[in-house]
């Protein structure tokens, strides 16, 4: 195998001589002349990393070095960033630019400069929640747990079974005599009369009694009393609730504002918006003043929305500002165009290069290739408006259809296939 860490660098680690049954392989490092990188080292690995959607990356300009059966960590250019003197360098899942450093059975976390952000003193060091890296779980010999910042300073002192952080900076939830408990940072319990504690924001929790969520305040105020089978903070004083299996949302005074209606409901952070699926083939989006703003199938990119309505695609950006395609679409050399009920295509300035002949068109896509239906059967022009594949593909079981020339994205939504 090879790998290489960082794109804009000519760095090639390979993997050989790999034994199955022991594990055991060798690795050397070459450049782009195939000269041998870093031959100092006994063995030079990629570090590898990984979330829960199964998303892989390495760490881009570091590199695990082995040298007399200890770990270090140097860069893309050779430079020591760790000595050789730990006995494993491991990632944190989810998170970037942190490690877990581990030298006489007690472990640490460094960056990617090499300087120790939490002492190498204690059992375990453990993420609090995904990709999140401003504080840790730590755990001593004792097996307590506590919470540290990566500016190495004890936030929770470890003195319980277990701690969660719930998006707060003041309140934490941890667990004594096999309970959870709302604590603060003094280790003081604010509230145990619930089975979980799961999100707090400002002085609002949301807490969880048998399999029903409500919200509390943090002096212990019941704000919305728990009868909702899931409950998340979107944004605001507003809720995500789900009751009798769908999705609506209320506020913190419990007032319906959208109505528990739909099969699905999320609320986008960054892009401000609220998407509802109605049915399976429907999805509904709502702005932060929760107004209804478009209704449709929707595929959603870095800088726009692409919404399919009644057999056309329409452009939108994220404050819901309709745009014409080659205005979204820049780097496309022909456009849509419909007259009398039929497709075609023009180029940028409004000249026809594909006569209006077809009953649906879309939009080329990132390889330059547009799809094209006839008689309920699809077909493919190129970037030039060429025909690559006559009308002769039947995808009615598929909800987006794309070509990369003759092959077409399967009804999964996964890989292509002729």
């Amino acid at each position: 195998m090879i790998t290489i860490p960082n794109p804009q660098k000519a760095v090639f680690v390979c993997v050989y001589d790999v034994n199955e049954q022991t594990g055991e392989y060798k690795t050397k490092v070459i450049n782009e002349k195939g000269e041998q990188l870093f031959k100092n080292y006994d063995r030079v690995e990629t570090i590898e990393n990984f979330d829960s959607k199964q998303n892989i990356w390495y760490e881009k300009n570091l590199l695990r070095v082995v040298k007399n059966g200890k770990y270090g960590l140097i860069d893309c250019d050779g430079n020591e960033i760790l000595k050789c003197e730990y006995d494993e360098i491991t990632t944190l899942k989810s998170v970037e630019g942190n490690l877990v450093v581990k030298k006489d059975n007690k472990v640490g976390i460094v960056n990617n400069l090499g300087q120790i952000i939490v002492p190498i003193e204690y059992k375990d060091v453990q993420i609090l929640k995904e990709g999140y890296k401003d504080e840790y779980k730590i755990i001593d010999e004792n097996n307590n747990c506590g919470i540290i910042s990566t500016s190495g300073t004890v936030i929770v002192t470890p003195a319980y079974q277990d701690i969660k952080n719930i998006s707060s900076t003041d309140v934490f939830v941890a667990m004594i005599d096999g309970k959870w408990n709302l604590i603060n940072k003094k280790g003081e319990i604010l509230n145990n009369q619930y089975d979980d504690y799961t999100y707090s924001k400002g002085d609002y929790v949301i807490v969880k009694s048998g399999n029903k969520y409500g919200v509390i305040t943090i002096a212990g105020e019941v704000k919305i009393e728990p009868t909702y089978e899931e409950l998340n903070y979107a944004f605001s004083v507003y809720y995500i609730a789900k009751l009798n299996g769908k999705y609506g949302i209320i506020n913190t005074d419990n007032t319906i504002v959208l109505p528990l209606e739909y099969l699905n409901m999320t609320y986008w952070e960054e892009k401000e918006i609220i998407i509802a699926d109605r049915t399976q083939t429907e999805t509904v989006l709502f702005d932060s003043n929760l107004t209804q703003q478009l209704a449709g199938l929707f595929v959603y990119e870095e800088d726009y929305i692409k919404a399919r309505v009644d057999g056309e695609d329409k452009y939108y950006t994220y404050k819901f500002e309709e745009k014409e395609a080659k205005d979204i679409l820049t780097k496309n050399t022909l456009f849509v165009s419909k007259k009398d009920g039929k497709y075609g295509f023009m180029d940028s300035q409004g000249n026809v290069v594909v006569d209006y002949a077809y009953d649906e068109a879309l939009e080329q896509n990132i390889y330059g290739f547009a799809a094209v239906k006839l008689n309920g059967f699809w077909g493919v022009i190129d970037k030039g408006g060429k025909l690559v594949l006559q009308p002769q593909v039947n995808l009615d079981n598929n909800i987006y259809v794309d070509f990369i020339r003759e092959w077409h994205l399967a009804d999964e939504g996964i890989y292509y296939t002729k």
